[in-house]
């Protein structure tokens, strides 16, 4: 895995090291936590004899188009839920998802925050037979065995591991693969995500029987909720890559350094620590 140490003066004024950690580059269809996420779930449809794989997403959603790319590589039919109406022509994400081979089915709003119900899965596997069926944004307990096996693969000395945080799943998986002494913090891109610390202590109770307690959420760095964008966080955005070369997506991994730096900014973490910064994606966004 490649890790590259940030240089910037505004770091060592704080006497922080921040190792970008660039897990987008695992793969260019499935990249980063995509891959991490989907990887035990696909085994786990093959071993249970699933030909289809079923899952959720909003009309821009990421983690729709990993999941049809991963249906095209490996051999399941997908059929991709998306929240809203049908809008056409198709917007990239969904043209590149239906391009895979993805079936789009449309759910009105009210229906879709009911998705997870047995009411309306019934609706769904009457409608498309038997199918795997892997939440929105991927998030489970196998979601997070995946997750869990990132930290091990860094290969240098860190102290705290950071990521974006929209469902839980890829924290919930850090935290519990790290090591004595380490800790795992989310920025949450969400607005009003006080719910995803119950979110995270419910996916690490299914994947491992007990919640962890080395993790933390920061709340504070959303820009205005789930993809909103300020004149602030796109400044960050574009001064971070005119300094590093690298285009952060403004949803997840724009939002993630932003709020680090200012928290570096506000003496947040002691002169010394070393973040491992977990890159998911970069823009456009590959995230979720």
């Amino acid at each position: 895995m490649r890790v590259a140490t940030l240089r910037d003066e505004r770091l060592d004024a704080h006497g922080v090291t921040v190792l970008l950690v660039r897990d987008d580059l695992v793969d260019p269809e499935l990249p980063g936590n995509k891959w991490r996420k989907l990887k035990y779930n696909l085994v786990a449809a093959r071993e249970h004899g699933f030909g289809t794989l079923l899952t959720f997403g909003g009309a821009y959603s990421n983690h729709l188009r990993a999941v049809a790319a991963a249906g095209r590589r490996f051999g399941f039919q997908t059929i991709g839920v998306v929240r809203g109406e049908e809008h056409l022509p198709l917007n990239p994400s969904l043209a590149y998802a239906a391009a895979q081979g993805m079936t789009l089915k449309y759910l009105d709003r009210e229906t879709y925050r009911r998705k997870h119900t047995p009411t309306v899965l019934a609706q769904l596997e009457r409608e498309w037979g038997a199918c795997y069926v892997i939440p929105e944004g991927g998030s489970n307990a196998l979601a997070v065995k995946g997750c869990a096996e990132l930290p091990a693969e860094i290969g240098t000395d860190f102290d705290v591991i950071c990521c974006p945080v929209g469902t839980g799943g890829t924290l919930a998986g850090l935290a519990a693969g790290l090591s004595s002494g380490r800790r795992a913090l989310g920025i949450a891109v969400l607005k009003g995500a006080g719910f995803l610390a119950d979110e995270v202590r419910e996916l690490q109770r299914q994947a491992l029987g007990a919640p962890t307690d080395n993790w933390s959420i920061d709340l504070d760095h959303h820009y205005g909720g789930y993809a909103k964008r300020t004149p602030d966080l796109d400044a960050f955005v574009a001064d971070f890559e005119i300094r590093h070369g690298i285009a952060l997506d403004p949803i997840y991994t724009g939002k993630l350094l932003a709020g680090l730096y200012d928290l570096i900014a506000q003496s947040a973490f002691p002169a010394g620590t070393r973040l491992a910064v977990v890159v998911t994606g970069t823009a456009p966004a590959l995230a979720l």
